[in-house]
């Protein structure tokens, strides 16, 4: 499910691709046809050596993430890109038995001439899909709008890469706030020439996860057979868990209002408990 506009995809979207993919032998499963259709080379039963780059390999959620990407068959090239730390980070992975290549780059030192970053264009040379969750995490207090001037900025430099390097790549930000930073990755690479409104989404399946475990817990069922459609955006009153949607549920109007607000503002709970660590 979509946005009309921004391409936030929020229904067993690109963030469950990834990890279902990358964390076992299954291939990208994702249901928004038209990303269906610009990724169904991955959907293929036969074995794919795809490149995949994270930027911002070295945070909270890069860290991971980059794990699940070395541990998957299906990930020939693993390229990390960070502004500390990402040395140490895919060296590690690197000794992790599994086939794929691992490489860590930071952004390249300040030279005169002025040239491009030559740390980012050897993460994104030859990437078939690009995750961003580079970043500021949230504090205590903040919301996902307050984090716009640093992020935004970011992201552009980023995105501003991939046009350059892989203009081809399937783009997955995870950056806050996404809401608008998808925006402003497009208008990035409209300018560039390169825009394909199907290679580009904002990951935002964790509203899902959270309304699914929250259903679960409330209901008394196992979260595996829980599937609560997701739409809107990733923001507070934007997310719009469709617990209607669900069978075999009975909520009082209170049980519904309150599992409606935790899903929409679950980030701020994440945030709070690890004092600003992240969401």
């Amino acid at each position: 499910v979509s946005t009309t506009h921004h391409h936030l995809f929020t229904c067993k979207a690109f963030i469950t691709m990834l990890l279902n993919r990358f964390a076992t032998k299954a291939v990208f499963t994702i249901r928004s046809r038209p990303v269906a259709a610009a990724l169904s080379k991955f959907h293929s039963s036969t074995a794919i050596d795809a490149k995949v780059a994270v930027l911002g390999a070295a945070g909270g959620i890069g860290q991971p993430l980059s794990l699940l990407c070395k541990l998957s068959p299906e990930v020939d090239e693993l390229s990390c890109y960070d502004i500390v730390g990402t040395p140490g980070v895919a060296a590690d992975l690197s000794h992790i038995p599994t086939k794929s290549t691992t490489t860590g780059s930071l952004p390249s030192p300040v030279s005169w001439p002025p040239t491009h970053d030559k740390g980012l264009a050897d993460t994104l040379d030859g990437a078939d899909v690009v995750v961003i969750p580079a970043g500021v995490p949230r504090k205590p207090g903040m919301t996902r709008d307050d984090l716009f001037n640093t992020n935004a900025s970011i992201v552009q430099k980023l995105v501003e890469g991939c046009a350059k390097f892989c203009p081809e790549a399937m783009i997955a930000i995870i950056s806050n706030p996404v809401n608008s930073t998808v925006p402003i990755a497009a208008e990035v690479l409209k300018k560039a020439g390169v825009y394909n409104k199907q290679k580009l989404v904002g990951v935002t399946t964790l509203d899902v996860c959270r309304a699914n475990t929250f259903v679960a817990n409330s209901q008394g069922m196992d979260p595996r057979d829980v599937d609560v459609p997701v739409i809107g955006g990733h923001a507070g009153i934007t997310i719009l868990p469709l617990f209607s949607r669900v069978p075999g549920v009975n909520f009082s109007d209170e049980e519904l209002e309150k599992i409606t607000v935790r899903t929409q503002f679950g980030g701020d709970e994440v945030v709070a408990a690890k004092a600003g660590a992240g969401s």
